[in-house]
């Protein structure tokens, strides 16, 4: 099982910037598969972006274009950039990984939590208007 600490959670106002950063444990890291979920209140988990383990990344359309996910293999972690951020990105934020299951099937890791074996414990985004 793999562990996973966010952190970089916080509250801004309507247009500003945040990055949460997730660090995970274990050895082959660079096999990870890797993603950010949310969950507003009142609503389910959403699936927000990912990192494949081979560098391709993919986002949910309402995030595109302010949102940027990157992974640092060295340094075990895994990076979300948030710029202008809107109230409705309120919510709590998780990372996940497939712990490289993927890696070795070849799967191409999705923004469906089924793809997900292990996730942080959230760090609370909250951005007033």
């Amino acid at each position: 099982q793999v562990q996973l600490v966010e952190s970089g959670g916080g509250s801004v106002q309507a247009g500003g910037s945040l990055t949460l950063s997730c660090l995970a444990s274990g050895t082959t890291f660079s096999t990870y598969s890797m993603a950010w979920f949310r969950r507003a209140p009142g609503k389910g988990r959403e699936g927000v972006a990912t990192f494949h383990h081979d560098g391709d990344t993919s986002y949910t359309d309402s995030v595109k274009g302010r949102f940027t996910i990157t992974k640092d293999n060295a340094k075990n972690t895994l990076w979300l950039q948030m710029n202008n951020l809107k109230p409705e990105d309120t919510a709590m934020y998780y990372c996940a990984t497939d712990g490289g299951i993927w890696y070795e099937t070849g799967h191409i890791a999705t923004l469906s939590e089924d793809d997900y074996s292990d996730w942080g414990q959230g760090t609370q985004v909250t951005v007033s208007s």
